[in-house]
């Protein structure tokens, strides 16, 4: 349904639109080269340099009636997940969809779009990049069982998609804004950090100290994305231009996804 309601909001052609939109929107195709190409490298090289470091998924399935005591022997590994697998590819991810869109394939689509306040390839990117980032964050003070990993997963998808309704359900000529996917989008993205600041608090000195680093700098950067949306809908100052909201939505992506990963590396893969 949501896809339905996107193909109905594309009725402003690029061609219409003032020249000085048009070439704004035109140097976004460089603009995505250029961050596409950053996330690439930055993800090979780390790759090249990094350890074959790993950390154990498990379970802990019930044999007995519910209520009965819990036995430690049942902990199974699932399997290893490797660590810096993990982290380069939410930058591969991301590298990805950048060239996507600067590519012949995507950049009509995309400035089609962009001509209408929708970008599609952003919230599929980011369902899939931000997941990964949240389930390493998780990892990292001990959440390692498989479903609570899934949940956040799940959790965090769940945050995306209610952005990308956000975008769809708010045109630019609309006459007011409907705020309550981005505020179910907020109450979805916070599940995954009261999870984590649980086993901060209860992993205590256990817990390594660059992982409170991590969890501090990223939070603060992945609620920079919602402050940005937030402006985009309130039209205010420079966030009156939808473009200008995309690039920062670029720059904050660059930086958080990056800020993640070598903090990731400089501690655990090297």
């Amino acid at each position: 349904m949501t896809t339905d309601i996107a193909e109905t909001r594309l009725h402003r052609s690029i061609d219409r639109l003032p020249p000085d939109e048009r070439q704004q929107i035109g140097r976004l195709r460089s603009f995505n080269l250029v961050m596409g190409l950053v996330h690439a490298v930055s993800a090979s090289v780390m790759l090249a340099l990094s350890s074959s470091f790993s950390i154990d998924v498990i379970s802990l399935f019930q044999n007995a009636q519910p209520g009965a005591e819990l036995d430690p022997a049942r902990l199974e590994s699932v399997g290893g997940l490797p660590i810096a697998a993990l982290t380069v590819s939410f930058l591969y991810i991301s590298a990805f969809f950048h060239l996507l869109i600067a590519s012949p394939l995507g950049w009509r689509r995309y400035e089609l779009e962009i001509a209408n306040g929708i970008n599609r390839f952003r919230w599929v990117e980011y369902s899939i990049s931000s997941t990964l980032m949240i389930v390493a964050i998780a990892l990292l003070p001990g959440i390692q069982d498989i479903a609570a990993l899934v949940a956040i997963a799940g959790a965090n998808v769940a945050m995306i998609l209610f952005g990308w309704i956000m975008e769809v359900a708010n045109p630019p000529e609309r006459k007011s804004t409907w705020w309550t996917p981005f505020t179910m989008g907020s109450v979805a993205g916070a599940v995954p950090w009261i999870a984590i600041t649980i086993y901060l608090i209860g992993g205590g000195s256990n817990v390594p100290n660059f992982v409170y680093g991590i969890f501090v700098s990223i939070f603060v950067l992945f609620n920079c994305f919602a402050i940005n949306q937030w402006l985009q809908y309130r039209g205010r100052g420079r966030w009156a231009s939808y473009l200008f909201g995309e690039r920062v939505y670029a720059w904050l992506s660059l930086t958080a996804k990056s800020v993640l990963a070598w903090q990731i590396f400089a501690n655990t893969l090297v």
